[in-house]
C-alpha cells in the first residue's frame, strides 16, 4: 500500500506541476477505483469539458499511473522479469476479497 500511495503522490505532483491538480483531485476516485458519487456526465460539466474528453483524461491519468507504478517497482527489483512478477503478485493482493 505504501508503493501504491508513493505513485499516486508522484503523479499528484507532476499533475500539479502541470496546473491540473484540482483536476487530478477530481479524478482522483475514478483513477483509484473508488465509486464516484456522480456521474462522468455531471464531474464533466462541474469541470467545464465533455464526458468523452474526461474519459480520455481518465484513461491518460490510468496509464500514466500505470508508467510509474512500473517505475517504482523496478527501484525495487534487480530487473523487468521481476517487475512483472511484483505486478501479478500486486494485482492478485488486489484483487482478492478482503
Amino acid at each position: 500500500m505504501a508503493v501504491l500511495a508513493k505513485v499516486l503522490s508522484r503523479l499528484r505532483a507532476e499533475t500539479a506541476a502541470a496546473g491540473q491538480g484540482e483536476r487530478f483531485e477530481e479524478l482522483k476516485v475514478i483513477l483509484i477505483g473508488e465509486t464516484p458519487s456522480v456521474t462522468y456526465n455531471v464531474l464533466a460539466a462541474r469541470l467545464g469539458t465533455t464526458e468523452g474528453a474526461l474519459k480520455m483524461a481518465v484513461k491518460r491519468l490510468r496509464r500514466r499511473y500505470a508508467e510509474l507504478l512500473r517505475d517504482e517497482l523496478a527501484q525495487t527489483v534487480a530487473d523487468d522479469v521481476e517487475v512483472d512478477q511484483e505486478l501479478a503478485e500486486l494485482r492478485a493482493v488486489l484483487s482478492s476479497p478482503s
